[in-house]
């Protein structure tokens, strides 16, 4: 039996047993052992971090930073975004449309970006979406500006041919005002006036004296000319080069040879009547990519406004072709 031991309490006149020590430690273990618990759990439910380190307050920061720069760069590529379009916008409908080159697709600018594990490595972040967005938005302006730059060189090497290119569109009347009697039959259904019905008139009639020349109306190499059982008579077809061809029928005499380079302004024939026509003129038509199309808007180089209107004017009215 384990021996206690008292002292005498002088205050209160009486013995008090003293405690041994495994129990004083015990007590100061437990009581320890209380106020670390309690610190523990303050420190886990801080919400404003007051018992954090310095090295993960600026961890924090820096996070917070991250965020901000990534919201600020978000906003930034949406204005990039809202430039490039408006480029996309002068590109299709100005600059492509200026050189008659085909305007580029939605299809094609936006392309496909963003493969499906392609961004698997930004998951599981708590700024994951916006990291995500803003790669996704870079990826798509770079594919659009790859696209773009692309455009700009066709356009740039359009530019250089522009010169060339102009002098091989048609932009004269193959016979000049001058020497003209009238402007007898225009683009559209007309009566024929051998076969006396109503058919397609693929051309224009300028009516002139036999033996008025008859000019090219822009550089081009002949392809054609002589006769042909296709009712043009004696009549000349130039190749013009970038998709376009003129054809002039029912010469008297065709001055001009298959394969001759011709300039504009050059006289490749005669006025005449023949072939399947009812008065010396000379039948023109222009073909854009092997589409005949009306000339009424190939005469921008040697006719006034004025000019131009009353021409346009004579074209639309459905009288009898010579041809």
């Amino acid at each position: 039996m384990s021996k206690r031991k008292f002292i005498y309490d002088p205050e209160t006149l009486s013995y008090k047993q003293v405690e041994t020590s495994s129990k004083k430690w015990l007590t100061i273990f437990l009581a320890g052992l209380i106020v670390g618990i309690g610190i523990i759990i303050l420190l886990l439910s801080s919400p404003n971090g007051y018992f954090l380190t310095p090295r993960e307050k600026n961890l924090m920061r820096e996070n917070e930073n991250l965020k901000l720069n990534y919201t600020l760069l978000d906003k930034k590529m949406e204005k990039i975004q809202l430039v490039l379009n408006d480029i996309k916008q002068r590109d299709n409908n100005i600059y492509r449309t200026i050189f008659e080159a085909e305007p580029i697709s939605d299809e094609v600018r936006a392309g496909g970006y963003g493969g499906v594990d392609l961004y698997k490595n930004l998951e599981g972040y708590s700024d994951s979406d916006l990291i995500k967005k803003s790669m996704q938005e870079a990826e798509k302006i770079e594919k659009q500006l790859v696209v773009q730059s692309k455009s700009f060189d066709e356009v740039v090497k359009l530019a250089k041919n522009k010169e060339k290119m102009l002098a091989h569109l048609p932009a004269i009347q193959p016979v000049q005002n001058k020497d003209l009697k009238r402007m007898a039959s225009g683009y559209g259904m007309r009566i024929h006036p051998i076969l006396k019905t109503r058919k397609m008139h693929w051309g224009m009639d300028f009516s002139a004296k036999t033996g008025t020349p008859i000019y090219a109306t822009a550089d081009g190499i002949v392809t054609h000319a002589g006769w042909k059982a296709n009712g043009y008579g004696q009549h000349v077809v130039i190749n013009h080069g970038f998709g376009y061809e003129t054809l002039y029928g029912h010469m008297n005499k065709v001055a001009v040879k298959k394969g001759q380079k011709v300039k504009r302004g050059e006289i490749i024939g005669y006025v005449g009547n023949t072939g399947l026509s009812a008065g010396p003129h000379c039948h023109y038509e222009v073909h854009v990519n092997g589409r005949k199309v009306n000339p009424i808007n190939y005469y921008y180089n040697d006719l006034t406004p004025q000019m131009y209107a009353q021409l346009r004017k004579l074209a639309k009215e459905e009288n009898q072709s010579l041809d």
